[in-house]
């Protein structure tokens, strides 16, 4: 199973990679509105799908995080 698979199983909803200061400032908002979140590195044996500059964000992967969102239980 994929990581990501397992992350939405345990009700986790994936919504975009960013590094900083977007990042943090994302984070901050999410958590502001009531969400849990969640922060997953990069795969650099699993780009990401659908992106443009898969040698950049794979070059520097510990850079980026994926940001996961769930309601507070």
């Amino acid at each position: 199973m994929k990581r990501q698979e397992e992350l939405e199983n345990q009700g986790w909803v994936r919504q975009f990679m960013a590094d900083e200061p977007r990042l943090s400032e994302a984070v901050e908002e999410y958590q502001e509105l009531g969400f849990e979140v969640h922060l997953e590195p990069l795969d650099p044996l699993q780009p990401p799908e659908g992106q443009e500059c898969i040698r950049c964000l794979t070059a520097d992967g510990n850079r980026y995080k994926i940001i996961y969102t769930r309601r507070k239980h």
